[in-house]
C-alpha cells in the first residue's frame, strides 16, 4: 500500500521485528531497553497488525495494535483495538505516514468487527485528529507515610498478608484481576501471554529502587487481593527516607483492599509512599487521614475512538433512561457520519441510523471521551464541543451517559 509521498505500508514480516522494535524505541527517547522486554514484545506482537512504513529500504514508521477487549458500563467486554508502538521518524514528518497507518488501523479494526479503539497518547495533540477522546485519568500520588494513616475496613483484621515470589503467585494474581475486569468501565480482559506484562523487571528500568516484590491478600486460605511494589533505601539528615513505589494492586473486597494499603502504609524504613496510575476514585483516599499530605494530581490516561458508533453505544447499559438522536461527525471514518437514535436503560440499549430530527450534535471524539462513563456530555457542551439542539436532552443524556465507578485503563500496551 502507498502513500502520497512515495513511502510504502506494508504488514510486518517476524524477520524485520529487530529492526521495526529498534526504531520504536529511537523514536521514543532511544534510552536502554533490555532483552527481557524486547523478547516479551516480540511474544505479543500480532505481526498480522502491526505496519511498517518503508522508504525504499529505510523504516520511517511503525505502528499495530493489539486484540482486547475492553469492559465498558454495564460489564460486557467489547472487542477492542489497542492501538501501539505509534512512532514516525523525524526525517519523514509531514508527509502522509501517520495518515496512511491510522487510516489502515482502523480499516482492519472495522473488519475484525472491534467496536472500539483504544490507545495511550505520547503526544495527545495527534489524536483528535483522528477521532480519539480523551475517556479515562489515572490518579497519582506522594503519600507521607509518617504523618497519614489509613482508617481499616471492618474485617481487616481478618485477612492475612504475606511475601511471596511475583512468579509463583502470578495465576492467584491474574485470577483475582479477572474477576474485577467486569466491574469497571475501561479495564482489559487479557489474552494469555499478557500476565507476564506485569513481571518485566529490567534492572536498567529499576531506578535504582529494588526487584519487583509482592505481597497477596488471604482470606480463608484464598488469595482475595495482591500488591506489587518496590522499595528504595534513602537516609537523610533525620534518618531513614525510604520510597515504596506501588506497581499494581487489586483486590476482590474492602478488608482485603484495606489489609494490602494497611502493609504498603508500614513498610519498615519507608517514609513515602508513590502511588501511580490508579482509578481516580480509588477507595485508599477515603481511608486516609489526611488526603492534602497525599500530593494527588490527575492526568489524562486512556484515549478511545468509536469505530462503529452503532456497535459501541449498544455494547453497554445507561444509569438512566436515554432516547435521543445523535448527530455524528465523523470525516476519518465516514461510515459512522450521520444521525444515530439511541435509546437504552440499565438493562442494555439499542443505537441505529435514522431519519428523525436531531437532539445533540457532536463528533465521534466526543463520544470517544464520553463513551466509558468517564466524560459527561454537560462537561463536553459547556467546551462547546457537544450542542443541544432539542432542549432538555442534554442534561438527560449526560446523566445516562454516566457510570457508577470511574473508567480506568489499568496498564499500558
Amino acid at each position: 500500500m502507498g502513500t502520497d509521498h512515495g513511502t510504502e505500508l506494508k504488514t510486518l514480516r517476524p524477520e524485520e521485528f529487530d529492526r521495526w522494535w529498534d526504531h520504536v524505541v529511537r523514536a521514543f527517547g532511544g534510552g536502554p531497553a533490555s532483552t527481557e522486554e524486547r523478547e516479551l514484545d516480540r511474544s505479543l506482537t500480532e505481526f498480522d497488525r502491526s505496519l511498517a512504513v518503508w522508504d525504499g529500504d529505510t523504516l520511517v514508521g511503525t505502528s499495530g495494535a493489539f486484540s482486547f477487549r475492553m469492559t465498558v458500563p454495564g460489564g460486557a467486554v467489547v472487542p477492542t483495538a489497542g492501538v501501539t508502538m505509534v512512532s514516525v521518524a523525524a526525517t519523514h514528518r509531514r508527509r502522509g505516514v501517520m495518515t496512511s497507518m491510522m487510516r489502515r488501523l482502523l480499516d482492519d479494526a472495522r473488519a475484525k468487527g472491534e467496536p472500539l479503539a483504544a490507545l495511550f497518547a505520547s503526544e495527545p495533540a495527534i489524536y483528535g485528529r483522528f477521532g480519539y477522546g480523551m475517556a479515562t485519568l489515572q490518579l497519582n500520588a506522594e503519600i507521607d507515610t509518617g504523618r497519614v494513616t489509613p482508617a481499616l475496613p471492618a474485617g481487616t483484621d481478618e485477612v492475612r498478608v504475606r511475601y511471596a515470589s511475583p512468579a509463583d503467585v502470578l495465576a492467584e494474581c491474574e485470577a483475582v484481576y479477572a474477576a474485577l475486569v467486569p466491574r469497571r468501565p475501561g479495564m482489559l480482559a487479557r489474552r494469555p501471554g499478557w500476565e507476564r506484562a506485569g513481571l518485566l523487571d529490567p534492572e536498567s528500568e529499576r531506578e535504582g529502587a529494588s526487584a519487583l516484590q509482592c505481597v497477596v491478600a488471604e482470606r480463608d486460605g484464598e488469595v482475595t487481593g495482591y500488591a506489587r511494589f518496590r522499595t528504595k533505601m534513602g537516609w537523610g539528615p533525620s534518618g531513614h527516607d525510604g520510597t515504596v513505589t506501588l506497581e499494581d494492586l487489586g483486590a476482590l473486597d474492602p478488608a482485603s483492599e484495606g489489609a494490602l494499603w494497611r502493609f504498603l502504609f508500614g513498610v519498615d524504613l519507608m517514609t513515602t509512599l508513590r502511588v501511580r496510575g490508579r482509578p481516580v476514585d480509588d477507595a485508599w483516599q477515603h481511608l486516609v487521614s489526611d488526603l492534602r499530605r497525599c500530593l494527588p494530581r490527575q492526568r489524562d490516561a486512556g484515549y478511545v475512538r468509536l469505530v462503529d458508533v452503532g456497535a459501541a453505544l449498544s455494547a453497554r447499559t445507561y444509569l438512566t433512561p436515554v432516547d435521543v438522536v445523535l448527530e455524528v461527525e465523523d470525516a476519518f471514518c465516514p461510515w459512522n457520519a450521520g444521525r444515530w437514535r439511541l435509546t437504552g436503560d440499565a438493562k442494555g440499549a439499542s443505537c441505529e441510523r435514522t431519519a428523525d430530527a436531531a437532539d445533540l450534535a457532536l463528533s465521534v471524539r466526543e463520544l470517544g471521551a464520553a463513551c466509558l462513563g468517564g466524560v459527561s456530555l454537560l462537561s463536553l457542551a459547556a467546551a462547546g464541543r457537544v450542542r443541544e439542539l432539542r432542549p432538555g436532552t442534554l442534561a438527560e443524556a449526560s446523566v445516562g451517559f454516566g457510570s457508577a465507578v470511574a473508567p480506568w485503563l489499568p496498564h499500558g500496551f
